[in-house]
């Protein structure tokens, strides 16, 4: 029932194209959206929630056939298309567990991560691994680290809650990507499911759509079907002239 009533709520804030759960907006004029104290506060507390557990602890998390199960990524990598000769960063790189899938299928990537302890475990995983097609970057809490039209897609896989303002920070990642590129967020359902944080430190789909209006992005793809605990939305925005 409750994640019937949280589709009624999305019904509500796109409207719905195809069987697929696929919608899009453009140019959508809706109010400005207004940050609660509760969410204002939602990167501090992920991160501390996050710190409970060792890195090795999350690594094994993150690389369980549990994940796997939930995460889908064979789904999400064919939701993606064809990336051959595309370059993707994924933000909130982790161990890698998307950035070696997103290599696999023929992206030049960058695993981007805050973490030094992530980013040296990636390392010695590419070495082990020979994978040519991956760069590790360590970015700071604030920006993406991207120069300006680098990537053709920015990933950001279960980390959008980690992000503190959030909207100048995606300005930021706009700002990075090239003229035809696109963000991708895939992130849990704000209700009690059996994966994922704490429901108060999720952000809702349409807190998502809302803030990366305000960044600049125009045209939305959501899709609430593809996978059972989480949404998905490919986010673009005007080419420049």
């Amino acid at each position: 029932m409750k994640k019937i009533a949280f589709l009624l709520t999305v019904a509500l804030m796109v409207s719905c194209n195809g069987k697929n759960g696929n919608s899009e907006t453009s140019q959508a004029e809706e109010p400005r959206h207004k940050h609660s104290q509760e969410e204002a506060s939602e990167h501090g507390t992920a991160n501390a929630h996050m710190r409970q557990s060792s890195v090795e602890d999350l690594i094994r998390r993150f690389e369980s056939p549990e994940r796997d199960a939930y995460q889908q990524p064979q789904k999400v990598l064919e939701y993606l298309g064809d990336l051959k000769g595309k370059t993707v960063m994924d933000i909130g790189a982790g161990s890698g567990y998307f950035s070696v899938k997103l290599a696999e299928q023929g992206a030049t990537v960058i695993a981007a991560d805050v973490d030094d302890e992530f980013q040296e475990f990636l390392q010695r995983r590419i070495q082990e691994n020979e994978l040519s097609n991956i760069e590790t970057r360590k970015i700071p809490y604030d920006a993406p680290g991207l120069s300006k039209e680098e990537v053709d897609m920015v990933l950001m896989v279960n980390s959008y809650h980690h992000i503190e303002n959030r909207p100048q920070y995606f300005a930021k990642v706009r700002e990075g990507t090239k003229p035809s590129g696109e963000l991708v967020v895939i992130d849990y359902f704000k209700f009690e499911i059996p994966v994922g944080p704490p429901v108060n430190h999720k952000v809702s789909m349409d807190v998502v759509v809302n803030e990366l209006k305000e960044a600049g992005y125009t045209t939305f793809d959501v899709n609430v079907d593809l996978l059972e605990y989480q949404f998905l939305i490919r986010a673009r925005f005007p080419e420049r002239k």
